[in-house]
């Protein structure tokens, strides 16, 4: 249930991007961050790592994408709880 919410969550995330003006930058670690946990999903990337750029792509969605910074919350916190 858990890998569906993330999946459900990462399609959130790249809807409200789409709507947003955000640089090349954002996008570049939103594609990260989609690879990387799709990689954590399949067991086979390094969760530190997947958290860690999830927390980065969280701050610079801080104040100028809220709906977006909420939906990466939301991805970091469920990547938590699952004991990642």
């Amino acid at each position: 249930m858990s890998n569906e919410r993330i999946k459900d969550l990462l399609q959130q995330l790249r809807e409200e991007i789409r709507k947003t003006d955000v640089d090349d930058e954002v996008h570049q670690l939103m594609s990260d961050l989609d690879d990387d946990i799709h990689g954590v999903i399949e067991d086979d990337a390094d969760v530190g790592a997947v958290i860690d750029r999830a927390k980065e792509l969280e701050a610079s969605f801080a104040t100028r994408h809220p709906t977006a910074e909420r939906v990466v919350r939301e991805v970091v916190d469920l990547l938590v709880r699952m004991g990642i």
